[in-house]
């Protein structure tokens, strides 16, 4: 028994070793590679505080500020999709299953395209568009479509199942009118709406970065402070009260956090697939029968998947880089399968 319970803290401390290792391996490859060939001498030194003007350039203008933006990102969907599958106790929920992806793709339709309109009504050339703001009108639209789910299953019992069909139902209809607004609007003015809708981190700057880092660092401080409620949620709602839960604010209140996590993550980066839905299973199954490490290692493999996934599309596609998006996908039903068939 002695032997047991002393080999217990022995495999954790080895799970977020390895966990660490993989965070400490990925980030700093994600710095030093891409299509541009930077020495790595030259990238060391720029990193240390010299090096030359073109490896500064790349290394401190480009590669650093886009992962950072991928880390937090990663982070926000991930933490997301761990609390909308705990509360609605559905292994498949993700921000998507709230609309928020959906309400973050037509806020974003409908400001490219009244911007297009205002600048040049009626031409076919596309003109600077204030892109700058499409963080923010992503994170807008995000938070009204799960604003109005959660108006929506209140007005009956608050609960996982009426959640889910409300968020199904608000996205469906989101999703609808944003694909309207997108076949109505011509071809030739679309190209910075399908790349940010395949969910990218090209041309990310430190501005995203610091656009995302208030949301997670607010969002990995509550998160202690709800992780009693949040086991509580995946009781019944009698049996949750029983045990002196306030059943509706607290279901409220991390229902608000993964909106606004989810909601800020794809308003910076588009709704990069698969991260919120499959990065938790991933964490359950590394993590094994310690359930204590399941958020740290949700939050760490959220890093790693993004900026892998970042990587793995900058140097697979070269110049026509593969967007984030499409290599989460790609990889993420295989390996969400695997997952699944290993997992009683």
């Amino acid at each position: 028994m002695a032997a047991s319970l002393s080999a217990r803290p022995r495999s954790a401390g080895l799970l977020l070793a390895g966990c660490l290792l993989a965070v400490a391996l990925s980030l700093p490859l994600a710095v030093l590679l891409g299509v541009a060939d930077v020495p790595l001498a030259d990238s060391l030194a720029t990193l240390s505080g010299g090096g030359s003007a073109m490896a500064r350039s790349i290394l401190l203008e480009f590669r650093l500020p886009r992962v950072a933006t991928g880390v937090l990102a990663g982070i926000n969907l991930a933490v997301s999709g761990l609390l909308l599958q705990r509360i609605t106790r559905n292994p498949l929920a993700d921000p998507s299953i709230l609309g928020i992806s959906q309400g973050a793709t037509l806020a974003v339709a409908v400001f490219l395209l009244v911007t297009v309109y205002s600048h040049a009504p009626g031409g076919n050339t596309l003109p600077d568009l204030p892109v700058a703001w499409l963080p923010a009108v992503g994170l807008v639209g995000g938070l009204c479509a799960a604003g109005l789910v959660h108006l929506l299953a209140l007005r009956h019992e608050l609960g996982p199942i009426r959640v889910t069909l409300c968020g199904v139902a608000v996205g469906a209809l989101l999703h609808a009118l944003a694909m309207g607004v997108i076949a109505g609007w011509g071809s030739t003015r679309v190209e910075i709406l399908l790349e940010w809708l395949a969910g990218s981190l090209y041309a990310r700057s430190w501005d995203h970065a610091l656009f995302l880092a208030p949301f997670t660092m607010a969002g990995l401080a509550l998160l202690p402070v709800l992780l009693r409620p949040l086991d509580l949620l995946g009781l019944e709602a009698a049996a949750a009260r029983s045990f002196g839960l306030s059943y509706r604010r607290a279901f409220t209140a991390v229902l608000c956090l993964a909106s606004g996590l989810a909601a800020s993550a794809v308003g910076a980066v588009g709704p990069i697939a698969f991260v919120g839905l499959l990065v938790p299973h991933l964490a359950r199954f590394v993590v094994a029968g310690h359930r204590a490490l399941l958020v740290p290692v949700t939050v760490m493999l959220g890093a790693v998947v993004v900026t892998a996934g970042d990587l793995a599309g900058r140097l697979i596609g070269g110049a026509d880089e593969i967007p984030i998006g499409v290599v989460t996908a790609l990889l993420g039903v295989p390996v969400l399968i695997l997952l699944l068939r290993k997992t009683p």
